[in-house]
């Protein structure tokens, strides 16, 4: 068998070539575009398996030469201390210490998902971004009312007819009406092209099932419910709740040594949307469920409102795990009981 590296960057790939026993078959760069990839792959030795970092460019290098090889693994960036670490450090050397790890079975290994559900991903997150946009219009709309000191109903500036009959008002300096009405078709644009996503990815064969089970459970309606399904992916690669709630940061990291234990509230290693998206979900949900008010009631008297949030998040990633991995529909607690009795 023979182990191959890669360190990948934007314009070119370093790769080394190593066999069984460490030594150096070949080693050098490549460019990173896909004919060349084709060629290079025509020159290397069989049976072969591959590794290289996660970065923004791995999925398209890792689709690519899943068919052309035994294995491709995608390493944990974090986790490739030896080469964060290392005095001196480049590209040749990356590579080889990335086939070494391969070689040992040292290679922190990372989740790669499907095509299929990294490409539904993407749009997702360009949904995000289009959210992100509306948010600053929005602001930017608010501050120049505030600038050129424009009195307006706060709650209402965003609805269609009364943005028309302020942009008709006198008080509005014709300096600023060039730029109001500009922020406003901004604004239309992104909602009907966030519409149209959302849209898309609920209809879509390959999760309409899931989701329509997903929403099932309290408080979870169609975003939290798509971010879900596209940012988990395979359930059956976490092996416990508590690992499902780590992977969506609901829990703190601990550093301890010898008799000093430090604990932070959240942690930074994270799957930063699920997090957000279930953080949100959490603040209505004891609203729509008996069970998760009590959660939320009963940390609320220990005082802190946040934990109380956190605590009803992590009963929601059991909820939604269930409902995966069962692939029935969400059933409360009490109508359970009321069945049984």
């Amino acid at each position: 068998m023979y182990y191959i590296g890669l360190d990948v960057h934007k314009k070119t790939i370093s790769y080394c070539i190593k066999d069984a026993s460490g030594q150096v078959y070949r080693e050098g760069t490549i460019g990173a575009a896909r004919n060349e990839l084709d060629v290079w792959i025509q020159t290397l030795p069989l049976p072969r398996m591959m590794a290289m970092e996660a970065t923004i460019f791995t999925g398209w290098i890792y689709d690519h030469l899943l068919p052309h090889a035994e294995q491709v693994k995608v390493a944990h960036p974090l986790m490739l201390r030896a080469i964060a670490a290392a005095k001196k450090k480049n590209d040749r050397i990356d590579a080889g210490k990335i086939a070494d790890c391969l070689r040992c079975d040292f290679l922190p290994e990372c989740h790669m998902a499907s095509t299929e559900i990294r490409d539904r991903r993407r749009t997702l997150r360009y949904r995000h971004l289009l959210v992100r946009q509306m948010v600053q219009m929005k602001n930017r709309v608010s501050g120049l009312l505030l600038e050129t000191g424009v009195s307006h109903n706060k709650q209402r500036l965003h609805k269609v007819g009364y943005f028309r009959e302020l942009l008709s008002s006198e008080e509005v300096h014709e300096n600023i009406r060039p730029l109001l009405r500009l922020s406003r078709e901004t604004i239309v644009r992104c909602q009907r092209t966030e519409y149209a996503l959302v849209s898309s990815l609920e209809r879509d064969p390959l999760l309409a099932e899931r989701i329509k089970r997903l929403r099932t459970v309290p408080g979870v309606g169609i975003i939290t419910a798509l971010t879900w399904a596209l940012e988990i992916g395979d359930v059956a690669r976490f092996r416990s709740v508590k690992q499902a709630i780590s992977y969506c940061g609901l829990c703190g990291e601990e550093k301890s040594s010898a008799d000093k234990v430090l604990r932070t509230p959240l942690s930074k290693q994270r799957n930063k949307h699920i997090q957000h998206v279930l953080v949100e979900a959490a603040k209505l949900a004891p609203r729509q469920n008996h069970e998760l008010a009590l959660i939320r009631e009963r940390e609320m008297q220990k005082g802190n409102r946040n934990r109380a949030t956190l605590a009803v998040a992590r009963k929601m990633v059991a909820y939604l795990l269930a409902v995966d991995r069962r692939e029935r529909e969400f059933v409360p607690a009490e109508v359970c009981s009321t069945v049984a009795a």
